[in-house]
């Protein structure tokens, strides 16, 4: 009587113990599991990437990106822009140590201007590197090239909207390009110009361009 009851008090024993383990062994491994997931919280937070949007730097608002124009765009690319990053503009920005310059596929001279020169024309508003550098430098050496009057003149109709767009756009800058291309081009056609300025200085567009040549003049100073 007295083995049976010893032995009982064994089992009893062996059972209590085990349960204890296992409750030991699952509050371990509940222990484990807060610690990775608390590393990992931390180590996602501690990266350089998230400390990035987390605290801005300063820099990040004065330097823009400047924008790939093979690259996907949140907006749909402007006329011009598309027509870029389809090779439409024979000539490619090259990025010079001092200053860039544009490297043609082919001599401006052997190029028609039409539709080019309307086309580096509209691409005159644009607020976009390498958009912007493009259609004024683009702009300024087609006109440069032997027989650029004979080209230019008879485009004048075409033309003459696209730069006026272009004076009255409300970016300054876009402003200066498109005043800096309207004296190139009078340069080149000369006289040719007098009979279209009534199309290009109407009353509201004079109003504007009134309104922005002191910035212009005092950009030039």
């Amino acid at each position: 009587m007295q083995k049976s009851e010893c032995h009982r008090g064994v089992q009893m024993r062996n059972r209590l113990t085990e349960n204890c383990d296992q409750r030991t062994s699952s509050s371990a491994q509940v222990r484990h599991g807060t610690r990775v997931q608390q590393s990992k919280s931390s180590s996602s937070t501690s990266s350089p990437e998230s400390a990035r949007k987390l605290h801005p730097r300063p820099s990040d608002k004065l330097n823009p990106k400047t924008i790939n124009p093979f690259g996907e765009q949140s907006r749909a690319p402007s006329a011009f822009a598309a027509i870029y990053s389809k090779g439409g503009i024979p000539c490619r920005l090259v990025h010079g140590s001092v200053k860039h310059r544009l490297q043609w596929e082919c001599p401006p001279e052997k190029l028609p201007f039409d539709p080019l020169l309307i086309t580096l024309a509209e691409g005159l508003r644009e607020t976009k590197h390498p958009y912007t550098f493009v259609s004024k430098e683009g702009f300024r050496e087609l006109l440069l090239v032997t027989g650029a009057l004979e080209k230019a003149v008879p485009l004048l109709p075409r033309l003459i909207p696209v730069l006026k767009a272009a004076l009255v756009h409300v970016d300054d800058e876009v402003f200066e390009r498109g005043l800096n291309a309207l004296v190139q081009l009078s340069v080149v056609v000369g006289p040719s110009l007098n009979d279209h300025l009534k199309h290009l200085l109407t009353s509201g567009s004079l109003i504007i361009i009134k309104s922005k040549i002191p910035t212009y003049c005092s950009i030039c100073c």
